[in-house]
């Protein structure tokens, strides 16, 4: 019951606190795209940027959260904006503790998304589209999962059978037909590193 919980916020060390010690402001980067568009890869490279640079990140991950955090939820439409709901607060919980938290999933609605947006908080939430054709995509197919699609094993799969809701004002547009990896992350990183870094 609401009126049984006690949130202790106002006795914790606050952001400001965290962001000093680690020298760096707390952000979600929530990477949107198709499965196979390269969310996960330029992810885990910028990751390993910032790393190098000592900045303190986590990357969330749609199979790594669905198989341990979100292991109940299936895929359902209220699954799916469960799922949504539940990583949009665990995010939040890491930008509020100061950490650059690097969001991969497809999340293929734009009220999902802004869901999300709305509870990271605008101020700490940088949409990044990662934009990739189905043809591209499918191409690739790393996980085999549009060949099951294609062959009716997997429903309402987003690209196939299910609709996928480009950002219309991205924070970041990644073309990624047009670049490579390390493009694309140097492109992100041009894009965020001031909010990041501490004057």
């Amino acid at each position: 019951m609401v009126e049984n919980l006690f949130p202790i916020f106002d006795k914790m060390l606050s952001r400001k606190q965290k962001e000093e010690q680690l020298n760096q402001h707390g952000v979600v980067l929530w990477l949107t795209g198709l499965s196979g568009s390269g969310k996960t890869t330029i992810a885990l490279q910028f990751e390993k940027r910032l790393h190098e640079l000592g900045f303190l990140t986590q990357v969330l991950d749609g199979d790594n959260i669905r198989s341990g955090l979100n292991s109940n939820l299936g895929f359902s439409v209220e699954d799916r904006y469960e799922n949504i709901r539940r990583i949009a607060e665990t995010a939040k919980l890491f930008a509020q503790c100061g950490v650059i938290t690097i969001c991969c999933f497809v999340s293929p609605e734009i009220e999902m998304r802004e869901n999300a947006r709305q509870i990271i908080g605008s101020f700490d939430f940088y949409e990044v589209y990662v934009s990739t054709s189905l043809r591209i995509c499918e191409g690739r197919d790393v996980k085999g999962l549009y060949h099951k699609a294609r062959a009716g094993e997997l429903k309402d799969f987003t690209g196939i059978d299910a609709p996928f809701e480009a950002p219309l004002h991205p924070d970041v547009l990644l073309n990624t037909e047009g670049c490579s990896v390390d493009q694309s992350v140097d492109q992100l990183f041009t894009s965020v590193i001031d909010r990041i870094k501490i004057a």
